[in-house]
C-alpha cells in the first residue's frame, strides 16, 4: 500500500501539496539510486497500535480490526522492490517476519523484530542522556527502528535502499476502503478467530478490517507465514491496480479520501518536490501489471533458534536470487563468465526443448523459459519432476548440438546423451545446485509447513504480477 501512495503522489501538484500538508515523513533513506538509475524502496506494514503521527488508536478501533494487544514495534510485511531506470517493469521481494537474520548490532534475530529492538536501543541510550518527553523519545525510536530494519535489508539483499515507506494497521483498512475495496481470489473458504478472516472460496472484493483480516491471517493455511506473504503479495498487487485505475484517480471524492487515509496512516522519506514527482511519474507506469512478487530464498521451514521456530535463511542464496531477478533479460546471472560458446552458438537451436523443475523453487522452470526466450529460443513445454541435486541437460540422437547451445544460455550446464529421447529432443532438468540465470529464485512454494512436515511440490505457478487477481491460499 506504501506503493501506491508513492505512485498516487505523482497525480498532480495539488494533490500532492495537499497530501504533503498533513503527511508524516522519515528521513532514513538516501534517496540516491543505484549507478544504473535503478531505485530500491523499502515497503514495511506496521504491526502498530498507532497512528502514523504516534497517536494510540482508539480501542473500539482496535477490536474492529483483530488488533489484539500486543504493544511491540513488529513489522508484518517488508517488501524490497525494486524498479529499474526506464519503468517498464519491477519486482517485489517479500521477506517472511520469522526470517532468522543477522541483525546490526544485535545477532541472529526473526527480520519482524528489526524495527523494535532498533527502537527500545535508542529509546534506552536517548533516555541516559536525559531526554525525558515521551513524544520526543518515540520519534527518536521510531526513525532508529526503521534504520535498523533498513539496514538489516541492506546487508541480507546487498542492495542500497533508496526510498522507504511505512504504513500501519489503521491503513491497511482505511485505504482499502477508500478506494472502493480491492478484488482477491482465495482457493477455499477460510476462518479464523485470531485475525477475524472469514472468507468464502473464489473471487471476492474486500475493504476495511475484512482487507487487513486478509493480509494477517496465518493460522489454519497450509503453509503458515510463507502463504501469508503470498496473499501479501496478491493483495499488494490488486491494490496497485485499483488505485491507479481512472475508477480512482479520475473521481475527486475516492482522490480525497485516498489523501485523507494516506495522512493517518503513511510514513514517506521524501525527498525535494521535483525528485518525489519526478519519481512517482516513474512509477506509474508499472500500473499495467509490470510488478512482479516473489519471496526469499528459504533454506530450512523449521529451524529451531533461541527466538524459537522461525525460517533458515542463507545470505549467499538472497543476494544470488535479488541479483538474478533484478538483473536485464539475457544478461548473465553470474559476474563470473561461463564457459565459452561452441561452434553450435552460431546456429539456431532447432531442437524441441523442454525445461523441468527439479527443485522446491515453485515456479523456477517458467523463469528459466522466460530466461531462454528472451535469447530467441523457443521452449516447448514446462513442468516439475523428482526432486534432484543436480542439474542436467539431457538429448536425444541428433541434438547434442543444441544441447550444447542451451547449455551456454544457462551458464554452462552439462549435457548428456539419453536414448529414451527422441530424435530432435533436448530435455533440461533443473536440480537444487542450479545458479544459471533466474537461480536461485526464491522460496520453495510449498516443500514444507512451518511444522516441518513436507509435502508434494506444488505445480509451476509464476510469480504474482498485479495484471491479474490470482488465486492464493
Amino acid at each position: 500500500m506504501s506503493l501506491v501512495i508513492l505512485l498516487v503522489t505523482g497525480y498532480g501538484w495539488s494533490n500532492y501539496r495537499h497530501l504533503l500538508n498533513g503527511l508524516a515523513t522519515s528521513d532514513v533513506a538516501d534517496g540516491g539510486g543505484g549507478a544504473d538509475g535503478a531505485i530500491d524502496i523499502l515497503l514495511v506494514g506496521m504491526d502498530s497500535r498507532t497512528d502514523a503521527h504516534g497517536k494510540p488508536l482508539p480501542a473500539d478501533v482496535l477490536r474492529e480490526l483483530h488488533a489484539g494487544s500486543n504493544d511491540a514495534s513488529l513489522t508484518d510485511t517488508v517488501i524490497m522492490l525494486h524498479i529499474p531506470n526506464d519503468g517498464t517493469r519491477a519486482v517485489g521481494f517479500s521477506f517472511p517476519r520469522d526470517s532468522y537474520v543477522s541483525i546490526p548490532g544485535q545477532g541472529d534475530h526473526k527480520i519482524n523484530s528489526a524495527y523494535g529492538r532498533g527502537k527500545e536501543a535508542e529509546i534506552a541510550l536517548q533516555q541516559e542522556r536525559g531526554m525525558t518527553d515521551p513524544a520526543a523519545l518515540d520519534r527518536a525510536g521510531n526513525e532508529a527502528g526503521r534504520r535498523l530494519l533498513l539496514q538489516t535489508v541492506e546487508n541480507l539483499t546487498g542492495s542500497s535502499i533508496d526510498h522507504y515507506a511505512e504504513v500501519n494497521l489503521l491503513g491497511f483498512a482505511e485505504i482499502t476502503e477508500s478506494v472502493g475495496g480491492v478484488p482477491v481470489c482465495l482457493n477455499s473458504a477460510t476462518r479464523d478467530s485470531y485475525s477475524g478472516a472469514d472468507f468464502q472460496a473464489g473471487q471476492q472484493t474486500i475493504a476495511g478490517p475484512a482487507a487487513l483480516a486478509f493480509v494477517r491471517q496465518r493460522h489454519g493455511l497450509p503453509r503458515g507465514d510463507l502463504d501469508r506473504v503470498v496473499r501479501q503479495q496478491a493483495f499488494l498487487a490488486g491494490l496497485t491496480h485499483t488505485a491507479l485505475s481512472g475508477g480512482v484517480l479520475a473521481n475527486p471524492s475516492k482522490l480525497r479520501d485516498l489523501i485523507h487515509s494516506v495522512q493517518d496512516s503513511v510514513v514517506l522519506d521524501l525527498g525535494d518536490d521535483s525528485d518525489v514527482l519526478s519519481f512517482a511519474e516513474r512509477l506509474r507506469g508499472l500500473a499495467g501489471g509490470a510488478i512482479e512478487f516473489d519471496t526469499i530464498p528459504i533454506e530450512d521451514a523449521a529451524y529451531d533458534t533461541p527466538d524459537g521456530e522461525a525460517l533458515k535463511i542463507n545470505p549467499r542464496d538472497v543476494k544470488a536470487a535479488v541479483r538474478a531477478a533484478t538483473l536485464p533479460p539475457g544478461a548473465p546471472s553470474s559476474p563470473t563468465p561461463g564457459p565459452p560458446p561452441t561452434s553450435a552458438s552460431q546456429e539456431p537451436v532447432s531442437a524441441r526443448v523442454d525445461v523441468l523443475n527439479g527443485t522446491r523453487t515453485s515456479g523456477l522452470a517458467s523463469r528459466v523459459q522466460d530466461r531462454l526466450n528472451a535469447q530467441g529460443l523457443h521452449v516447448d513445454t514446462i513442468g516439475n519432476t523428482d526432486k534432484r541435486d543436480s542439474s542436467v541437460i539431457r538429448y536425444g540422437s541428433g541434438s547434442e548440438a543444441a544441447a550444447q547451445e542451451v547449455a551456454s544460455m544457462l551458464g554452462g550446464m552439462p549435457t548428456e546423451a539419453d536414448s529414451s529421447l527422441s530424435s530432435g529432443r533436448v530435455q533440461v532438468i533443473i536440480g537444487s545446485d542450479y545458479d544459471g540465470p533466474a537461480a536461485p529464485r526464491f522460496s520453495p512454494g510449498g516443500a514444507m509447513t512451518l511444522d516441518g512436515t513436507a509435502h508434494q511440490q506444488e505445480p509451476e505457478r509464476a510469480p504474482i504480477s498485479a495484471a491479474g487477481i490470482p488465486c492464493v491460499n
